[in-house]
Formats: structure tokens, C-alpha cells, sequence
């Protein structure tokens, strides 16, 4: 296939929470270059230095995305602390220089650690946990829609009251862009110990609908990712955060014999990014080879 026939040929990519070679960001970056984009990349090093598993050599993080790129694609990596409300928009900013362009927001950044059961819960774990995986989605979206509206001619930014409408650009021959939030599995089953964790994943899973309809007045499709259990290491001996007697057994019991991998949900990702996806819109979608079931 020649590249500028692949379906993201000529689109930019923002992917964030890339830096683990055995993350789901990496296996969607790497996705989403083979499918044709130009591929940014985030990155905060020092969560994962705090995580028992430890940080990759980032070369290689850089090096592994770049090899799967089209020809005549690009790429670029950014460090930033998505916790901090003023990293946002020169994120996007430096996101936008690469091709002058932005077109989709793969939003991954997660928080692990630092979490606990509803008995020994308290301000900071829950603020630590909305921060990073809630706040700074819908920051990183918002950022991205007041662009998309101000490329369409729109003016600033509106103080909409419940039910206001905001300009409609539409209809759109096709999506102005697309954005993927990550949620989990809050909804199919109880996450104990996970409690801020799991608070933060269910309210970008129960604002999906209501976020996705205001995008579609600029043109921006916004799904949800449920990727089920997927083992970026912390089911393996060496590189485990908790106990893990009878786990392997409890695979066996699956429905495929396995857990995710992080291709699995990358693969999910890809394909709604891409234009045959793109009636897909305002879903919380769940990819876990029917371990909800």
C-alpha cells in the first residue's frame, strides 16, 4: 500500500501517557503511525520512576514509534506533568507546530499508586487521581475544540447555561478530528482498593455523551475506551505492584485463556480514529474479550 493511501495519511496524532514499551500509549502511538499519521508523543518520566516496574530508556520508546512511521511521516515527544492546569494548552501548542495541525487526542495518561479502599480514603488521593486522569482530559479536549472552533471562524470562549447551545459549523462532509478518553471497568464490577482510580475513570465514562454531543458542533468525534484487564507488567512476578496468588489460574478461566494486550485496545483505537470508525460517536466502548461477561 502506498502511504498517502493509508487511512490516517496526512493527520497528526497526540497520544498521551507514552513511555512504557509495554504500555497501551506505546501500542496506540505505534498503531496509529502504522495507520499512516504523524505521531506526538507525552511523557512524564517521574511516575514511572516511582513505579515498581521503573521507567523504559525513552530512546527506545522514541525509536520503536519511529520505525513503524510511514515514510514521509513525523514524530516529536514532549515532557509534561498533566496535573498542572498550565501544562495544557503548550502541550497542544507544541502538539500543533509538528504539521501545523491537529487532528486527533488520544487521551491515556492514567495516575497509578497512591490509591486506596473508601475506609482509608482522603482529599489528596482523590485530587491526585481526578487531576491526572479526569481533569486533564477534559482540559487537554477543550483545548483542542476551542481551536478547532476558532479555525472554523468561531469567536471565544462562551459561558453556555445548562441547555444553551454553542455555534453549530456543521453539517461536516467529515469528522473535523477525533478523541479517545480511557475509562475502565467501574461499571461491570466492583474495583476495590481502587476507589479514586475508579472515580475519576467513571466520570469521563459518564460525561461521554454529553462532552461528545458538544464536539459534534465542531465537527470532533469523542469515544470512550474500556480496555479491560490488559497486562502492561503488572501481572508478571518481576514487575508486580500486588499480590498475585491464583491470578494464573484465574486467566485460565477467561474466555480466550489470556488477558488483554495492549494491542488489543490499540487496535480499537486505530480503527475508530480512521474514517471507517467515524460513526461511531459519543460511545463508552468496552474491548476485553468478554472478561465483563
Amino acid at each position: 500500500m502506498h502511504p498517502t493511501d493509508l487511512p490516517l495519511s496526512g493527520r497528526t496524532a497526540l497520544v498521551t501517557g507514552v513511555s512504557r514499551l509495554r504500555g497501551i500509549g506505546f501500542a496506540t502511538a505505534s498503531m496509529l503511525a502504522s495507520l499512516g499519521a504523524n505521531v506526538v508523543i507525552h511523557h512524564y518520566r517521574p511516575h514511572d520512576l516511582d513505579q515498581p516496574w521503573g521507567g523504559d530508556d525513552l530512546d527506545e520508546v522514541r525509536s520503536g514509534i519511529a520505525a513503524v512511521l510511514a515514510p514521509g511521516a513525523a514524530m516529536a515527544d514532549h515532557h509534561a506533568d498533566l496535573r498542572d492546569p498550565a501544562a495544557i494548552d503548550p502541550l497542544l501548542d507544541a502538539a500543533s507546530v509538528l504539521t501545523d495541525r491537529l487532528d486527533i487526542l488520544v487521551c491515556n495518561q492514567a495516575l497509578t499508586g497512591g490509591d486506596g479502599s473508601i475506609f482509608d480514603m482522603t482529599p489528596d488521593r482523590l485530587d491526585a487521581h481526578w487531576q491526572t486522569n479526569a481533569r486533564a482530559s477534559l482540559l487537554l479536549t477543550a483545548g483542542l475544540a476551542r481551536r478547532r472552533r476558532q479555525e472554523l471562524g468561531g469567536a471565544g470562549i462562551d459561558i453556555a447555561r445548562p441547555g444553551d447551545r454553542v455555534a453549530d459549523f456543521g453539517p461536516f462532509d467529515a469528522p473535523t478530528g477525533h478523541v479517545v478518553w480511557m475509562t475502565s471497568g467501574q461499571g461491570h464490577g466492583a474495583m476495590v482498593g481502587e476507589i479514586a482510580y475508579a472515580t475519576s475513570k467513571a466520570a469521563l465514562a459518564g460525561i461521554t455523551r454529553s462532552v461528545a454531543r458538544e464536539l459534534l458542533d465542531v465537527g470532533i468525534v469523542l469515544n470512550t475506551v474500556n480496555p479491560g484487564p490488559v497486562n502492561t507488567g503488572y501481572l508478571d512476578a518481576d514487575t508486580t505492584d500486588r499480590d498475585l496468588s491464583g491470578v494464573a489460574d484465574w486467566i485460565t478461566t477467561q474466555p480466550f485463556g489470556r488477558v488483554g494486550r495492549p494491542s488489543d485496545p490499540a487496535s480499537l483505537i486505530g480503527w475508530l480514529c480512521t474514517p471507517a470508525g467515524s460513526w461511531v460517536v459519543g460511545q463508552v466502548v468496552t474491548s476485553d474479550g468478554g472478561f465483563s461477561l
